[in-house]
C-alpha cells in the first residue's frame, strides 16, 4: 500500500492511501500515518479493507508530508562513494549520520523556500526507510523485520550554514528543507530497496543519477549501526544519503535559484516535485 497524508481544502490532515491515482480516506479508522505504523500488521489489514471505499481523485486534494510527525529523521552523509569524491571528503568508514528537524518537512508541490542568510542552496535526492517498530541493537540480518516501508526525501542543504561548522543539522533543516512522499510505500511493494534508480531533474535537466545499489552502507548496515547506539523508534525515518551530481560538487558550483521547479524519481516510489521560492 501507498500512505498518504492529505488535506481535501478543509486544513484537516487526513490518513490516506493511494489506489490508481485516487485517495482513499482511511482516518474514520487512523488519526494519522503513524498510528498505521504503530497499529503494525493488524492496522495494515484493517487499512487494507477500507481501500475499497470512496476513492477522491488525487487532483482535488493536497498532499502533505505523508509522515508529518516522525519521531526523528535520520540522514547519512556521503554514502555514495562518487558524492564523497565530488565533496572532496574521505571515504567514510563508519556511517556519518546526523539529525535534520522535522520542522522542515513538506510535502510534494509545496514551495521550498530559499533563506535570505544563505546563498549557495543546494539540492540532495534520497532513497529514504521508515522503521516499522522499535528496536535496539538490531541484527545486520534482521533488519526488513524492522521496516515499515520506504519514501523519498529531498535533502535540501544551505551549504555555507552547513560547512561553517563541523555539526551540519542546522544547514539542512531550514522551514522547508525536507521535502517528503508522495507517499511511504509499504515494504511489501519493493522487491530489492538496493536496486532502485534515483534521479533528480530541475526544469527537466537531469542533474543526479544514479541507483540504491551504489550505496557505501545499506540499509542492514545503517539500521544496526544506529540501533546499536540509540533504540530506533516507529515512524523513524533513515534518509540514506545523495549520489553525485549536488551542485556543491559541479565546476562551476550551482545553486538552487526562485523559480526553479525539482522533481525527484525514485523507482517504485513515485515522484516528488517542488518548486522553489525566494524566502525570508
Amino acid at each position: 500500500m501507498k500512505f498518504v497524508t492529505f488535506s481535501a481544502g478543509d486544513g484537516v490532515a487526513r490518513a490516506g492511501v493511494l489506489v490508481d491515482g485516487s485517495v482513499v480516506d482511511i482516518s474514520s479508522r487512523f488519526r494519522s500515518v503513524l498510528s498505521v505504523i504503530h497499529g503494525a500488521d493488524e492496522a495494515l489489514s484493517a487499512a487494507q479493507s477500507l481501500v475499497s471505499g470512496v476513492q477522491t481523485p488525487l487532483d482535488t486534494v493536497t498532499l502533505l508530508a505523508p509522515l508529518p510527525d516522525p519521531p526523528r529523521i535520520f540522514c547519512v552523509g556521503l554514502n555514495y562513494r562518487d558524492h564523497a569524491v565530488e565533496s572532496k571528503m574521505e571515504i567514510p568508514k563508519v556511517p556519518t549520520v546526523f539529525l535534520k528537524l522535522s520542522s522542515a518537512l513538506v510535502g510534494p508541490n509545496a514551495a521550498i523556500e530559499m533563506p535570505s542568510i544563505s546563498s549557495q542552496p543546494d539540492y540532495e535526492a534520497e532513497f529514504a526507510c521508515v522503521i516499522g517498530k522499535r528496536g535496539s541493537r538490531i541484527a545486520r540480518d534482521d533488519w526488513q523485520e524492522y521496516v515499515f516501508g520506504y519514501t523519498i526525501l529531498n535533502d535540501v542543504s544551505a551549504r555555507d550554514v552547513q560547512l561553517a561548522t563541523s555539526q551540519w543539522t542546522l544547514g539542512k533543516s531550514f522551514n522547508t528543507f525536507a521535502p517528503l512522499g508522495p507517499a511511504v510505500v509499504t515494504k511489501d511493494e519493493i522487491a530489492d530497496p538496493h536496486a532502485l534508480d534515483v534521479k533528480l531533474s530541475i526544469d527537466g535537466e537531469v542533474l543526479q543519477h544514479s541507483n540504491t545499489r551504489e550505496l557505501i552502507f545499506k540499509l542492514p548496515d545503517l539500521i544496526a549501526y544506529i540501533s546499536s547506539i540509540t533504540p530506533l523508534q516507529a515512524g523513524d525515518i533513515i534518509s540514506t544519503g545523495t549520489p553525485a551530481g549536488v551542485g556543491l560538487g559541479r565546476n562551476p558550483q550551482r545553486w538552487l535559484k526562485a523559480g526553479e521547479t525539482i522533481t525527484i524519481e525514485v523507482s517504485g516510489l513515485g515522484t516528488l516535485v517542488n518548486p522553489v521560492t525566494a524566502g525570508e
